[in-house]
Order: structure tokens, then C-alpha cells, then sequence
């Protein structure tokens, strides 16, 4: 988007929905406004599933009106004009051809072969006619390539990152923390591989829990989990930090 809204409050109340489970409920969360959108997308993906390299974000006003794309992987989510009680809507295009294939299982099933291939209204004939889904198959092996080179670019630097390590965790707009690598693997309906640490200070989200399940035991809110690219490892030392004069 061109030009800056200004940024009255620091978080932002919003639902989240995603195109394949439409008549799921929203979840409703609480986001910071000076988030850049490629890290909240990477947010996203803990939500949805989906990879934030391929989705797609459309903001709803709460009378279900469509107010603007979010299509500016560099700016800030509060330059949108997104107010508390907004949908986010979740697109995510790799999923869409799955979810394609499904649905024309799902004919096929009711319906022989012979039978199917006769009907010239089906989603299968619509979908050759425009070559989409899984009948675009330059479309499909481009997006699994870069999935595939994401999982693999992923895994490098996820590799290096060894339980036990000091790290920084450097993730856009939210400061430099310095941390202790508690673990290092996948989450449950979360794509890809993620850091788990806990923070020198009470400046994460979790005791090392995400969703009931347990991945390590840390004091609340010094846990958290990111992506291995924001993670750095080194010798760096504990930082003491003055309590005295906070309140």
C-alpha cells in the first residue's frame, strides 16, 4: 500500500480464518500493530498450517465487508487500515490444489468413471479447461520446488542450531533477545521446523508449551518458538539485568 497510516495503539484484536475450513470458527488474536508482514504471516502459519511464503491475507471489516489486501510483505501490519474486531482471511495457494484434488475425488467417488467423464459441468472439467489445481502443472511443480527448497534452506540452519546453544533471536520489530536453545524440531500442526528457547528475561509467550503439548520447562513467559532463520548461535554471555529500579 502506498503511504503510512499512522499507528495510534500498539496491538491490534482481529479474527483469523482460512479457505479450507470455512466453517471452522474464527480464532480471534492479539498482534502488535509495528509487526512487519512477513513475520506475521510467519505467525500465521502456527494458526493455519499454511506456509507463509505462499498465503495470501484479505482483511474484512465485522460486518463482513472486504476492506483491502495485504500484499506488502515489507510493510507494517497497523499501515493497513485493520481496527479491532477485523477478519484476516488466510489464503493459501498450495493448499487450494489440494484441496482441488479432494474435491474431485469426492465426485469421482459418487459417480463411476465412464459416468464422470461424460458430464461436461464437472469441477474436473473445469479445472483441465483452466489448467488449475493439479491440471496446472507448471503451476504445481513450481510451487513444490520452492516448497521443497524451503524445507531444505529450513533444515540447514535449523542443523546448526544445537540444544544447549546461547543464541540471539533477532526477529524483525521486536528487538534483539538473548536466549538459551531448549529445542530444535517440528511442532504439532505447525509447518516446518522451529527453535524453541527460553529468554535470559520474561520477554516470550510461553513455559515452553504450545497448544497442551509440552516441547521443554521453562518459567512463563520466557519460553518462545521461532523460526531457525531468526536465530543466531554464539558465546553470548548472560545478561544481568537491574530490577531494582523497575516497578
Amino acid at each position: 500500500m502506498e503511504g503510512i497510516q499512522v499507528i495510534t495503539q500498539d496491538f491490534i484484536n482481529v479474527q483469523i480464518t482460512k479457505s479450507d475450513s470455512d466453517d471452522a470458527a474464527p480464532v480471534e488474536r492479539r498482534f502488535k500493530k509495528g509487526i512487519a508482514i512477513h513475520e506475521f504471516k510467519t505467525k500465521l502459519e502456527l494458526l493455519t498450517g499454511g506456509s507463509a511464503s505462499t498465503m495470501k491475507l484479505k482483511v474484512y471489516d465485522s460486518k463482513n465487508n472486504f476492506v483491502c489486501d495485504i500484499n506488502n510483505d515489507d510493510a507494517l501490519l497497523g499501515s493497513y487500515p485493520i481496527d479491532d474486531g477485523m477478519r484476516i482471511h488466510v489464503t493459501d495457494n498450495f493448499t487450494l490444489f489440494k484441496d482441488f484434488a479432494d474435491a474431485d475425488s469426492a465426485e469421482r467417488f459418487r459417480l463411476s468413471e465412464e459416468e464422470y467423464e461424460k458430464k461436461g459441468d464437472t469441477l474436473r472439467s473445469f479445472l483441465q479447461r483452466n489448467k488449475l489445481g493439479k491440471y496446472n502443472e507448471e503451476e504445481t511443480n513450481k510451487m513444490k520446488e520452492q516448497q521443497q527448497k524451503e524445507v531444505e534452506e529450513e533444515a540447514k540452519l535449523a542443523e546448526a542450531v544445537l540444544v544447549g546453544a546461547r543464541c540471539e533471536v533477532r526477529v524483525p520489530a521486536q528487538g534483539t533477545r538473548r536466549a538459551t536453545v531448549r529445542y530444535n524440531g517440528p511442532l504439532d500442526n505447525a509447518r516446518g521446523l522451529w527453535i524453541g528457547v527460553q529468554y535470559d528475561e520474561p520477554r516470550g509467550k510461553n513455559d515452553g508449551s504450545v497448544n497442551g503439548k509440552r516441547y521443554f520447562t521453562c518459567p512463563p513467559k520466557y519460553g518462545g518458538f521461532v523460526k531457525p532463520m531468526y536465530v543466531t548461535v554464539g558465546d553470548f554471555p548472560v545478561e544481568e539485568f537491574d530490577l531494582e529500579d523497575e516497578i
